[in-house]
């Protein structure tokens, strides 16, 4: 009996296609597995590159924005005290051509005493007996006379005790004699018109008030006597430290009255934050 020959063993795919295996798949297949790695790791590259320039550029405007600010705060710190100084350079200019000249002024040299009555306030109407005539310095009622008014007659003045308190803040006075020559009171009426009266500026702090007879004795010869009332910008409420300033002049000088101001600062005061 014949039997017919067993089939030969297939060396195609497993699927009965009877085509072999393709090759490669399987190396292509980890290849882009691979690539996908390489993609994934070149991102995390660009962010990492792209957060570092972003804090870069922030830190470049926040140093900007804070070298601005300080720029500005200097500015406006800066900004008043240069008003303070023109203005004061202003006055002075305007105070240099009214009355007599310096050289026909006839000022004594400065007449420096011991300041007494620091924040020694005493009730409205009290009389106080100065050491000096006209005072420079001493007791004085609470409240100072308005900043606003620069030139008092006899009609109008206040208080001699009034008036000490404005020397504790820093004022100068032109103490001058209530019967003194009609052009001497117009050249310093004109001296104190210079100054302003609008808004408070430290660099204006002056009066011009008339002394008489009854007030006490002005020195002999003498039409004008500027007063300052100084203390150690360091330590201004120490007492021992303060004086009181008196230049007497024959005649008003306004340049007499810039040269004495620009020596006697207002900041030399005992409250030269004083209205």
């Amino acid at each position: 009996m014949t039997h017919a020959p067993l089939p030969k063993p297939s060396s195609g795919r497993s699927d009965g296609s009877g085509a072999p295996p393709k090759p490669g798949k399987k190396g292509a297949t980890a290849a882009g597995a691979g690539g996908g790695k390489g993609g994934g790791g070149n991102r995390r590259d660009r962010l990492a590159s792209f957060e570092k320039a972003r804090k870069s550029e922030q830190r470049r405007r926040t140093v900007l924005l804070l070298g601005i600010c300080i720029v500005v705060a200097a500015a406006l710190l800066a900004y008043p005290i240069y008003l303070v100084a023109k203005d004061t350079k202003a006055t002075a200019a305007g105070l240099a051509g009214l009355g007599a000249t310096l050289a026909d002024a006839g000022c004594d040299p400065d007449q420096v005493n011991q300041a007494t009555g620091n924040q020694e306030h005493v009730a409205e109407g009290t009389k106080v007996t100065y050491d000096q005539s006209p005072p420079d310095s001493g007791k004085h009622y609470p409240s100072p006379a308005a900043f606003t008014k620069h030139f008092y007659t006899e009609d109008d003045r206040p208080q001699l005790e009034t008036l000490v308190h404005n020397l504790e803040h820093g004022y100068t006075i032109a103490w001058y004699r209530a019967d003194a020559s009609t052009e001497d009171v117009n050249a310093l009426r004109q001296a104190a018109g210079t100054f302003g009266s609008e808004t408070y500026d430290p660099s204006q702090k002056f009066i011009a008030a008339p002394y008489s007879s009854a007030d006490g004795t002005f020195p002999e010869g003498k039409d004008m006597v500027l007063a300052r009332w100084t203390a150690n910008p360091q330590t201004p409420a120490d007492q021992t430290q303060q004086k009181g300033v008196r230049q007497s002049c024959t005649k008003v000088s306004g340049q007499a009255i810039a040269d004495f101001m620009a020596k006697y600062p207002v900041a030399s005061s005992p409250e030269p934050n004083g209205a």
